[in-house]
């Protein structure tokens, strides 16, 4: 029996599936279980807030959600769910990724989201780990043994 996900990973489209794999992948090497979603915000409203609104209460803990363009995937998750979401601006052809940033990072009072770098995919598999090692004494070791790893080279 597998585990109940604790993060849930979701993207808005099938091309941001290239860098995601890399939260995934790191998520995986801490041991965290979680699950991978891809929905639009814009072309699967409905979807997107089914996922969101029930993610608490099948379990998760903190959501990820990377979207590049107009990037309003994870203010309307953050928007559907009292869980902390970290955002991943995704890399665009248009502007490089700025526009992503930067509507991730302007979000209205009451809606927060944390916002890693553009295609920052590890660093938010990272924080979300680093999130549940708050009340998870087994997700704080591996992040102090992560860090420890780091520190030596």
């Amino acid at each position: 029996m597998e585990a109940t996900p604790l993060v849930g990973i979701v993207m808005g489209s099938q091309s941001d599936m290239a860098v995601m794999e890399e939260c995934a992948a790191q998520l995986a090497e801490f041991g965290v279980p979680h699950e991978v979603v891809i929905a639009s915000a814009h072309r699967q409203p409905e979807k997107v807030r089914e996922w969101a609104s029930s993610a608490a209460d099948r379990g998760l803990r903190v959501i990820i959600a990377a979207a590049g363009k107009s990037a309003h995937l994870g203010g309307v998750v953050a928007a559907h769910t009292p869980l902390p979401v970290i955002t991943v601006p995704m890399k665009t052809s248009d502007l490089g990724g700025l526009d992503s940033l930067l509507s991730m990072v302007q979000m209205p009072t009451g809606v927060p989201v944390a916002c890693v770098a553009i295609n920052g995919a590890r660093n938010a598999a990272i924080l979300a780990t680093q999130i549940l090692g708050a009340t998870m004494p087994e997700y704080r070791e591996r992040i102090v043994r992560y860090k420890q790893t780091l520190a030596e080279g």
